[in-house]
């Protein structure tokens, strides 16, 4: 827990200008061992908080070698201007590794499951219903995800949650066998689990919308673009170690939020002193 001092100590802090946002989401990246050239991917996350009129911040880890994930995270929102009265809304994909990741750490704190892997999900399930034989059934169900869909905008959890067990029977005792249809029916199972497991932390996205709050993690795919992908993924054929990764992912947040220079200034003090070396982001890099 990171919580630091009692609530009637929070009254006598500054008051915070603005809400802080955190989207949180995760990679992959080639794996590699020294004993096996090919062992698979990995996942990393990499996430972004966002304060208006200010420059963003952006964090990222390989979780299965960071021994301390939530200090790394913590310590990346109080250099954000995080303090324990602040208003902040955390946005991931409901995942339990990343959920686990930003309790107890802000008690004015709220969870909310990104819209935009709610309705990505939708989509998937679209996309295999269109391809079902019977044309009347494949009607039926592409209606009854428009309304689930739409139930879930407006914050109506239970409403789905029952659509989607309607859906799922149907598509159980529907006589005529479909390869589709039974994938179907095993995406319903899991989109069912998926909501039920995060209703919690699903608002009225609608309302939420229309009051210009943020609802998705967009900006946190953006930093995955930036942190990850360029450099790791899109037309990079190499494979990383779990520790390369994760130093190199250092490096990189440490670049993209300006600030690598006052992290060596604090190693060589020289640095510090006047001189020129490492002035621009180019050099920084070329310093690692």
């Amino acid at each position: 827990m990171y919580i630091e001092g009692a609530a009637r100590e929070w009254t006598s802090l500054p008051h915070p200008k603005e809400r802080l946002f955190v989207g949180i989401d995760g990679g992959f990246i080639r794996g590699r061992e020294p004993d096996k050239r090919k062992a698979g991917w990995f996942e990393v996350i990499v996430g972004k908080s966002l304060l208006k009129n200010e420059p963003s911040k952006r964090f990222a880890f390989v979780q299965t070698y960071d021994e301390k994930p939530k200090r790394r995270l913590f310590e990346t929102l109080r250099s954000h201007g995080m303090q324990m009265n602040q208003d902040i809304t955390f946005l991931s994909d409901g995942g339990d590794d990343v959920r686990e990741l930003q309790y107890y750490l802000n008690p004015q704190a709220e969870h909310i499951l990104d819209w935009f892997h709610v309705t990505m999900k939708i989509t998937t399930m679209r996309q295999i219903a269109k391809g079902i034989e019977n044309t009347a059934f494949m009607d039926t169900m592409l209606a009854s995800l428009e309304r689930v869909k739409w139930r879930l905008w407006h914050g109506h959890v239970a409403n789905a949650l029952k659509a989607l067990d309607w859906m799922s029977d149907d598509c159980y005792c529907e006589e005529k066998s479909d390869a589709r249809r039974e994938q179907l029916y095993q995406a319903l199972l899991e989109y069912h689990t998926y909501i039920n497991n995060n209703r919690e932390f699903i608002p009225n996205y609608a309302e939420r919308y229309r009051y210009d709050e943020v609802i998705s993690t967009a900006f946190a795919e953006s930093a995955i673009n930036e942190v990850v992908s360029k450099r790791m993924v899109k037309k990079q054929q190499m494979r990383w170690t779990k520790r390369g990764a994760h130093l190199l992912l250092q490096v990189r947040t440490k670049t993209l939020n300006d600030e690598l220079r006052s992290q060596f200034e604090t190693w060589y003090p020289g640095l510090a002193a006047g001189n020129d070396l490492g002035k621009n982001r180019q050099s920084e890099v070329l310093l690692c």
